[in-house]
């Protein structure tokens, strides 16, 4: 892996925890849909993960994520076609596919910390 491709995991990652800070005070949808505050800054980290992985792909095209085009074509809705997001879906993504996302790039992350690099 590059050390690109190191950083963009990293940038997933610390976009990740943001999201969950962001929400830790939000524990159900009524809340988060009367938010704006809250609503505004889980989509820019979520475009921001959909962009690092969009790099990523670019710079290490070996490498696979589980659901990668989903979460590009996402980030492509948030930046795009930002007045059709629909809180429901961002609030289903939190909730069900974040946490799931956290576990692969912290694995790949560890994975390729510890690979040594080849001359």
């Amino acid at each position: 892996m590059t050390e690109k491709g190191k950083k963009y995991l990293f940038d997933i990652l610390i976009a990740i925890d943001l999201i969950e800070n962001f929400i830790a005070d939000t524990p159900d949808f009524n809340l988060y849909e009367n938010d704006l505050k809250t609503q505004s800054a889980v989509e820019r980290q979520l475009a921001i993960i959909g962009e690092a992985l969009s790099n990523l792909k670019k710079s290490d095209q070996d490498l696979s994520i589980k659901n990668e085009y989903q979460i590009i074509g996402f980030r492509n809705r948030l930046i795009h076609a930002y007045d059709k997001i629909d809180n429901a879906i961002v609030w289903v993504i939190i909730k069900r596919h974040l946490s799931k996302l956290k576990m692969e790039i912290e694995y790949l992350f560890q994975l390729k910390k510890s690979i040594p690099k080849t001359p």
